[in-house]
């Protein structure tokens, strides 16, 4: 997709970070926004925002892992402009570092819904209507570097973010096959500054993380790298780059293929993966 003017963008998880400045970006660009998110009040502000540059946008709240919602967002949108052509399946939350087995079910079920399920509801009630309008279109799927790579302590969130790789593999190579004209990119983003790490996000049954060591200095160094990352602005000058080209990958850390790279060393040569190896490469670069 080159031009940009008139399109629709759907953006979930739009009212903060990376959503927020996708949608500022795709507005610059000339096209309609619906931004949609489960904080309201801080959707509200981003909308008033946007709004106030002129764009053209729909604000819509919604809980991505419910299907329900997601399909009241397609309608909305539908209603109002038309058409989709550009999906960003964005939304996502963090989780507190503790051992894989001391993560509660909750804990899973809330991970998985918003990073996970969210996506799957977002390509069962949108891919449809896009291949439909057979016009041009892109589908963006937000996973994470740790979608490519494992890591200790964080169990629910790697396992969503390697899940939302593999799906987005699926649905490149069924677009492809079917010759339809829509694309699609994963987005696999490092540290970035946004409020993904800090826990202040709406979720029943939360628990204070213990005082473990270890998970302690991965939260630290998750937030203090979060302080100095990437803006949000700049992830989104990369998504739109990543659409105009058709890149299917969009990594926003190059920098970090080498962890990909010994991963992927330790599957060819069957070799076991060395913890301490990883941790002085995870937190010492």
């Amino acid at each position: 997709m080159k031009d940009f003017q008139g399109k629709v963008a759907v953006i979930t998880g739009a009212a903060s970070g990376i959503g927020r400045a996708l949608a500022f970006r795709f507005a610059k660009e000339g096209m309609k926004v619906v931004v949609a998110d489960i904080e309201e009040i801080s959707l509200g502000a981003t909308t008033r925002e946007l709004q106030a540059t002129g764009a053209d946008v729909l604000s819509v709240t919604v809980n991505v892992g419910k299907r329900a919602d997601v399909e009241t967002l397609a309608t909305r949108a539908l209603n109002r402009f038309g058409a989709v052509d550009v999906l960003c399946n964005n939304a996502g939350v963090g989780a507190k570092p503790r051992a894989t087995w001391e993560y509660t079910q909750s804990d899973w079920e809330w991970v998985f819904n918003a990073n996970l399920w969210s996506v799957v509801n977002g390509l069962h009630t949108f891919v449809p209507t896009m291949i439909r309008q057979g016009t041009e279109g892109h589908i963006v799927n937000t996973a994470a570097m740790s979608g490519l790579v494992g890591l200790p302590n964080f169990a629910p969130y790697v396992a969503s973010k390697h899940a939302v790789v593999a799906i987005t593999e699926s649905l490149h190579y069924e677009l492809g096959f079917r010759k339809t004209k829509l694309k699609a990119s994963v987005l696999c983003p490092g540290y970035v500054n946004t409020k993904i790490t800090d826990g202040a996000r709406p979720r029943p049954g939360s628990e204070e993380l213990r005082d473990a060591t270890l998970e302690v200095q991965l939260m630290e160094e998750a937030k203090s790298r979060a302080q100095t990352a990437l803006p949000p602005e700049a992830v989104a000058d990369l998504v739109l780059e990543g659409i105009r080209e058709e890149k299917f990958y969009i990594l926003t850390h190059p920098e970090r293929k080498a962890d990909f790279a010994w991963r992927s060393a330790n599957i060819m040569e069957e070799r076991n993966p060395d913890p301490q190896a990883l941790l002085n490469g995870w937190l010492g670069n």
